[in-house]
């Protein structure tokens, strides 16, 4: 399957029962949610899906099992974040052999590495595989900024199409767009800045949130697309307090307390992550509850 790298793309968090397993059964009812409110694709352990703790044999049940679900409606694409840049072209034959329909690949884990060191990292796994590329710039959280000399490079390889825009500057996609036009996608990957930079001309959107609010996301993705820019700003100022979770630490915990909240998972995580309790438990319980409490009508979102 080809990807057209538009849209909404939920990081999907991976849902664990009591016992530490993968629940594939909540995992499964959390998936068809996000396909009746039209997500266009699905991202499977990233940081959100707790990549760090999930074994090989894990990641492999959770990609056939997500491609078996969506039957063909959407791609799924599967994360690549290890140390070793063999590792990780092993992980990219792995990823085709299961299924996937392309990769989001982080740059080198735990070392720092320079430009040079960072181009030939993007472009020693995109050449390893036939698999579409999304690159994840996260300067902030993972210290290693994929600069617009270092897209420059890669765009020898045709396969790596799009980028997670997540450096928490929004001018950053006009200096893609005026650097390289369309030739790189660009998805914007921090909640709080999706509409902003959607407006700037940026495709889609890598949401977090969406996890537990998949219509109320893809809405605002297409009201902005429709130019129906107030409509979107309503239901942005309504989402706001919640897409904030997604900037902390504790992101996974916070979403998972917002999917549990509304239905669609549990709070279950993978130590050394521990549920939340106490007081920062009901801190963001008070969040999630009066936004659900007070929850927007939808437009018909989905004719647009």
């Amino acid at each position: 399957m080809s990807i057209e790298w538009k849209g909404v793309f939920p990081a999907i968090t991976t849902k664990f029962t009591a016992a530490d397993e993968l629940d594939l059964p909540l995992f499964e009812k959390n998936l068809q949610a996000q396909l009746a409110a039209g997500i266009d694709g699905i991202i499977l352990g990233g940081s959100l899906g707790e990549a760090s703790t999930l074994t090989t044999a894990e990641k492999e049940t959770l990609t056939k099992f997500t491609v078996e679900k969506v039957a063909g409606k959407i791609p799924v694409v599967v994360n690549i974040a290890e140390g070793a840049t063999r590792d990780a072209v092993q992980q990219a034959a792995l990823v085709k052999k299961w299924g996937a329909a392309g990769i989001m690949l982080l740059p080198p884990m735990r070392y720092k590495s320079d430009e040079r060191e960072t181009a030939a990292w993007f472009k020693t796994v995109a050449a390893s595989t036939d698999l579409p590329v999304m690159v994840y710039n996260n300067p902030v959280d993972y210290k290693i900024e994929v600069t617009l000399n270092i897209f420059d490079q890669l765009q020898e390889l045709p396969n790596i199409q799009a980028v997670k825009e997540s450096t928490r500057d929004v001018s950053n996609v006009t200096r893609m767009i005026n650097r390289f036009g369309d030739r790189f996608k660009i998805l914007c990957g921090l909640d709080t800045l999706a509409l902003e930079e959607m407006v700037l001309g940026a495709h889609g959107w890598v949401g977090g949130l969406v996890d537990a609010f998949p219509a109320e996301t893809v809405a605002v993705y297409r009201l902005v697309k429709a130019g129906r820019i107030k409509e979107a700003v309503e239901i942005y100022r309504w989402f706001l307090p919640l897409l904030e979770l997604d900037l902390y630490p504790k992101l996974v915990q916070f979403i998972k307390l917002a999917e549990a909240e509304v239905g669609l998972g549990s709070e279950y995580v993978r130590a050394p992550r521990l549920t939340l309790e106490g007081a920062e438990r009901e801190s963001v319980l008070q969040v999630i509850r009066t936004a659900v409490a007070n929850r927007p009508v939808l437009p018909d979102y989905l004719s647009l």
